[in-house]
């Protein structure tokens, strides 16, 4: 019986050495370095892809460390800042980008860096609709900033490489703050808060005129701005949705309520 056991023990130790080893680390958690920082850098590649994130991070480091003029020093920064978001850091992730474009805005990877800030940045905003407008208005601030950074991808001339990407991450974005506005303008028309809500309708309108909320958003604004005596305006915001949204389950209530305020 005392062999078997013995036996066994063995196995399971022996498991427990290689299960801390890696393919480039020793079962001592000792990183098995190359020559080359290059060779060091495409070591640290293989650790993040195997998401053996504390041993590429060694790697990277040590290329850092080792050598800080090399070519690919400045990818370690990078892909530091990949593990942090990787591992749900996105706070430190997104400075870890706007770090890198800030120390090497020549670099050929300039506009990876902005497109993962902008990622990072989205990702460290809270999705969760909460009871009070100005607290969940306050949680959408990063996303704001991260919808600009994608925008200015977008925008860029001559056309980054990153550029359709940026624009899908904006529209997912976009689609968020404007359920924002949504979610603060209902607020304020439930209260009877006329101003505040035609502030956020027609920013609904203004700066997301793809969201699929606009027409109903009209036809409150115009609401909003008859309940503020603001009859030109009111029709405006009506005239503006039988215009350009004539098949809008909204319009015939939109047309009636025009005719009310001639």
């Amino acid at each position: 019986m005392r062999r078997p056991l013995a036996a066994l023990l063995a196995i399971v130790a022996l498991a427990a050495l290689s299960a801390c080893s890696t393919k480039y680390t020793t079962a001592g958690g000792k990183l098995k370095t190359a020559p080359t920082p290059e060779e060091n850098y495409e070591r640290g590649l293989a650790e993040l892809k195997a998401k053996n994130y504390p041993e590429a991070l060694r790697f990277f480091e040590y290329v850092k460390a080792k050598y800080p003029y090399s070519d690919v020093s400045a990818k370690c920064d990078l892909r530091v800042a990949d593990i942090k978001l990787s591992q749900d850091q996105a706070v430190e992730a997104a400075a870890a980008y706007g770090a890198f474009q800030k120390d090497h805005p020549t670099s050929e990877d300039f506009d990876y860096a902005k497109y993962r800030q902008a990622l990072a940045l989205y990702k460290s905003t809270p999705n969760d609709f909460v009871l009070f407008p100005p607290a969940y208005e306050k949680d959408q601030k990063e996303a704001e900033k991260a919808a600009a950074l994608a925008r200015e991808l977008e925008q860029k001339d001559p056309p980054s490489a990153l550029r359709e990407d940026a624009a899908k991450l904006r529209a997912q974005i976009d689609d968020r703050l404007s359920r924002r506005e949504w979610f603060v303008a209902e607020y304020y028309y439930k209260q009877g808060r006329w101003a505040g809500a035609a502030g956020r309708y027609q920013g609904l309108v203004h700066d997301y005129p793809a969201s699929p909320r606009v027409p109903e958003a009209l036809v409150k604004l115009a609401r909003s701005y008859a309940r503020l005596d603001e009859k030109f305006l009111a029709r405006q915001a009506l005239q503006e949705l039988v215009a350009h949204h004539a098949e809008a389950p909204e319009r015939p209530e939109a047309e009636k309520l025009l005719e009310s305020l001639r």
